[in-house]
């Protein structure tokens, strides 16, 4: 008997099908962005969009976890309702260190939430005005918020019906809050003295990037490369649909931000116009990605997570009790490439705890199909490969079970192009998008030497290769866990340098 959805046993909750066992998934019904993202006093903040009365988009709240690891996650109450103003949309939250809003009590700096608040009344009237920005403050450590009585604090300028998702920091360079808006086809950035009072500073972004639908969830942040000392501003703009694989997906550019401007660096020029962009992920499983504020690292590093799903599928994929989940939390550095600036992403060292005791796997030449044996339902993996000299081969894995259903991911060294294919890999029966054919990513790197570094839960994968250049996230659902894994190779034989494969254990 299907059991109503609040009504899930305490001793089955995050072990229903499909549920993700080291990834974070709200307790009950629907999530999408993770927003409001900060540290403060020991504690990593998630929030995120979240209508706790049914399994589908609704009415959005801001739900609360915390975590000291970024692994292990607690469940707190929702922290922000709608109201008679509307939705509360994504957004942002911050230490006001400085108390300049005044919101403070004591010597406890506050913490400010920033949100969109969206109207659903304007929106069902087609009014350009439905989408403002408020804000809300909590002196208990995030655990109660009271919204500020001003509200709206930057209002609607009527322009434009998508005027949202605001990311909000510190600016010491001009000694004012900065927000960045996504504003349907751009980002706009406004600044403040007090996160009260707000004037509009300048926009970006028209003529750059992709343009395939309305730009979303912005954020801005400088990183420093430690080989030269030089420091770049990564404006990072989500965008749905227009991703390089269908649906849903996160852009980013480099450039230098003065305090009133953004500049994006000459060198990308050519490669971001025309409808191009430069992709954070190129797997259809990650959005909304943005980065936790005040986190402690140094200035070289950015911790940053996103959505894992796609507009194109995410309310209809077979969940029921609870659906959707966060990719991991990641650290985004600055690598240089023959291209440019970009950015790598690496999964935070604190997932190395949930290992197991590790198999590891002998070196082999692989000429057709090497049958590596059973492996757990969630496992962490990590293969080296010798690169044949001639680019004529390729080499992948293949995670199968006993319902003959697989799931392949791997390099092709024709196209020069990393892979993921889901088409036999379960139920796609939701959706005509979501197995509609490979997916497919770039190679920046032209070492012969290949490293592939993966985390498979019970139901998605994550690939991170070439110090994490390229990252590909991809959901899918088997109808019985994959239990063995294979790798194989066609064109010239490929030599397996090394693999080692890490059971984990389950966050829940």
């Amino acid at each position: 008997k299907q059991l109503p959805v609040n009504a899930v046993p305490v001793d089955s909750l995050y072990h229903e099908p499909y549920r993700p066992q080291f990834h974070f998934s709200p307790p009950h019904n629907w999530m999408n962005d993770p927003n409001g993202l900060v540290y403060f006093d020991g504690e990593y903040h998630l929030f995120y969009q979240h209508f706790p009365d049914s399994n589908v988009w609704g009415p959005m709240h801001w739900g609360h976890a915390v975590s000291t690891d970024l692994v292990h996650w607690e469940n707190l109450p929702i922290a922000i309702y709608p109201d008679s103003a509307g939705y509360i949309f994504s957004g942002s939250a911050v230490v006001d260190l400085k108390n300049t809003s005044g919101f403070g009590e004591g010597t406890q700096p506050p913490m400010v939430a920033m949100y969109t608040i969206h109207d659903p009344m304007k929106d069902r009237a087609g009014l350009n005005d439905r989408e403002s920005q408020g804000i809300a403050y909590s002196n208990d450590k995030g655990r109660t918020w009271t919204k500020y009585p001003g509200n709206p604090v930057i209002p609607n300028p009527g322009e434009e019906r998508d005027f949202r998702d605001p990311k909000v920091f510190w600016d010491g360079g001009s000694g004012q809050w900065i927000v960045v808006l996504a504003v349907k086809d751009h980002v706009a950035f406004w600044g403040s003295p007090d996160l009260k009072s707000w004037r509009h500073l300048s926009d970006w972004g028209t003529q750059y990037g992709g343009h395939g639908g309305v730009w979303e969830c912005p954020d801005l942040f400088p990183l420093t490369d430690t080989a030269t000392g030089e420091t770049k501003w990564i404006l990072i703009v989500n965008i749905n649909p227009g991703a390089p694989n269908g649906g849903s997906g996160t852009q980013y550019f480099t450039g230098t931000f003065n305090g009133k401007e953004f500049t994006m660096d000459d060198n990308l020029k050519d490669q971001v116009s025309g409808g191009q962009g430069i992709w954070l992920d190129y797997g259809m499983d990650d959005y909304a990605g943005v980065t936790w504020s005040n986190a402690p690292l140094a200035p070289d590093r950015r911790l940053w997570i996103g959505w894992m799903s796609n507009w194109e599928y995410a309310t209809v994929v077979p969940t029921t009790d609870w659906r959707s989940a966060c990719t991991l939390p990641r650290e985004l550095s600055l690598i240089q490439t023959s291209h440019g600036y970009r950015l790598a992403s690496h999964p935070v060292q604190a997932l190395e705890q949930l290992r197991q005791e590790s198999r590891t796997i002998s070196p082999a030449r692989i000429d057709s199909t090497l049958d590596l044996g059973e492996i757990p339902s969630i496992f962490e993996l990590e293969l080296d490969f010798q690169l044949p000299e001639s680019d004529d081969f390729s080499i992948g894995l293949v995670l199968e079970n006993e319902a003959k259903e697989s799931y392949r991911i791997g390099y092709d060294s024709r196209s020069n192009q990393f892979y993921s294919d889901r088409t036999a890999a379960g139920d796609h029966s939701f959706s005509d998008r979501f197995a509609a054919g490979n997916h497919t990513a770039p190679r920046i790197s032209d070492n012969r030497h290949l490293h592939l570094h993966l985390y498979f839960d019970v139901a998605s994968a994550e690939l991170f290769v070439d110090d994490g250049s390229t990252v590909m996230t991809e959901i899918y659902f088997p109808s019985t866990p994959f239990s063995r894994l294979k790798l194989q190779a066609s064109g010239n034989p490929v030599e397996m340098t090394g693999a080692t494969i890490y059971p984990l254990h389950s966050i829940w």
